[in-house]
C-alpha cells in the first residue's frame, strides 16, 4: 500500500500540536480526483481549525491546509472534463497539507500556462475574496479612495493590487514598514503604520474627505477608527478578524452618515457577478496585473512554524508550504 506524508492535527490547540505521520494514500471516488500536491497556501482559517475556533470545528485527527496546487494523478467515476497529468488548484476546508489530497473534481481549476505552482497556490483564495469583495460588495469606482487595513497579509495586498486594478486610490494601513513598502510597491499611495500613532488621526490627515469604502480582514481595535474615516454613504466590508477580536461598532456612527456595514461570503454574490469577477480576476492574473507576493516558503515538516508566521501577523504576503522541498 501507498503512504504519504501528511501534517496531522490529533487535538486542538496551537500550531506546536502537529505532527508529521505516513498515512494511507487516498483511493478517488465518484466525482473524485486524487492530486499529488506540490505547494499548498498556509491561511489564517487553518490556525482557527486547528485551534478548534473556527466557526466550523472538524474533529481531530485531521490534516489541516484548505488551499493547494498540483497535478491529477488518479480519478474516480464521473470526473469529465479532467485527465491524469492536468495541472490544478483547488480548496476545501481541510486535507491540503500532505503528498496527495482527495479533492470533488467540481472544485479543481486549471492552472494558467506559464503560472507556476506556487504562484498558483498563492492566488485562489485570497484574490477571490479581494476581487469579489470589491467589485459586487463595496462597489468600488474608479477614483474612489478605498482604505485596507491589513496592507501588507495575503487578502491585503491582494485587495490593494486589485483595487488599484479598479482604479481607486488604495490608503494602505498596517503594522511594519516592511508591509507598508510592499503594498506601496503594488499601488498603494498612502501608507499609514497603525503602531505609530492614532490611527483615526493618521486616517483624518489621509482622507480628510472621508474614503468611499474600507476592506477589513483584521477586526479588533482598528476597525472602529476606520469605520469613523468613510465619508458619506461609505460602505464597510468585513471579511475576516484576524486580529483575534471581533469588534464592536457603535451603531450611531452608522446613522449619522448613513453609513452601510457589509460582510462578505462568497454565497452571497449574484451568480451573474459571480462569473464576471471571476473572469475579470482571471484576465488580471493572466495578464500579471496582479500576481501575489510570496513572503516566505516552508517544507512541509515546518507546517507548525509556518502557521506561527500567520498566527501572529508576521507573515508579508502569502506564506507557503512547497511540498518537493
Amino acid at each position: 500500500m501507498t503512504t504519504v506524508r501528511a501534517v496531522v492535527c490529533p487535538e486542538y490547540g496551537t500550531p506546536d500540536v502537529l505532527r508529521i505521520e505516513q498515512r494511507p494514500g487516498p483511493t478517488p471516488g465518484e466525482g473524485q480526483a486524487r492530486v499529488r500536491v506540490h505547494a499548498a497556501a498556509v491561511n489564517f482559517p487553518d490556525v482557527l481549525l486547528i485551534a478548534g475556533k473556527y466557526q466550523i470545528r472538524v474533529p481531530p485527527p485531521f490534516v489541516p491546509g484548505s488551499e493547494f496546487a498540483g497535478e491529477i494523478i488518479e480519478l474516480g467515476p464521473g470526473c469529465d472534463g479532467w485527465k491524469v497529468g492536468d495541472r490544478v488548484t483547488g480548496t476545501g476546508l481541510y486535507g491540503a497539507f500532505a503528498d496527495q489530497i482527495l479533492s470533488p473534481a467540481a472544485n479543481l481549476t486549471a492552472i494558467p500556462a506559464g503560472v507556476d505552482d506556487r504562484t498558483a497556490a498563492a492566488f485562489g483564495v485570497a484574490y477571490r475574496t479581494a476581487y469579489h469583495s470589491l467589485r459586487s460588495v463595496a462597489r468600488v469606482r474608479p477614483g474612489e479612495k478605498v482604505i485596507v487595513l491589513g496592507a501588507g497579509g495575503g487578502v491585503g495586498l491582494a485587495a490593494v493590487q486589485s483595487a488599484v486594478a479598479l482604479g481607486a486610490e488604495v490608503v494602505a494601513v498596517a503594522s511594519s514598514a516592511e508591509k507598508l513598502a510592499t503594498a506601496h510597491s503594488y499601488g498603494a499611495t498612502q501608507l499609514i503604520n497603525h503602531r505609530e500613532g492614532g490611527l483615526r488621526e493618521q486616517l483624518r490627515t489621509a482622507v480628510p474627505d472621508g474614503a468611499a469604502a474600507v476592506l477589513d480582514p483584521v477586526g479588533g481595535d482598528l476597525s472602529e477608527p476606520a469605520l469613523r474615516s468613510l465619508g458619506r454613504g461609505g460602505r464597510f466590508v468585513t471579511i475576516g478578524y484576524a486580529s483575534g477580536s471581533v469588534p464592536r461598532i457603535p451603531l450611531n456612527l452608522v446613522l449619522v452618515k448613513g453609513l452601510r456595514i457589509l460582510g462578505f461570503q462568497f454565497q452571497d454574490v449574484a451568480p451573474d457577478e459571480f462569473t464576471r469577477n471571476d473572469k475579470e480576476l482571471t484576465d488580471l492574473f493572466t495578464s500579471g496585473r496582479v500576481s501575489p507576493h510570496i513572503g516566505a516558503v516552508f517544507p512541509l515538516e515546518e507546517a507548525a512554524v509556518a502557521l506561527e508566521e500567520v498566527a501572529h501577523g508576521r507573515a508579508v504576503g502569502k506564506i507557503l508550504l512547497d511540498l518537493n522541498a
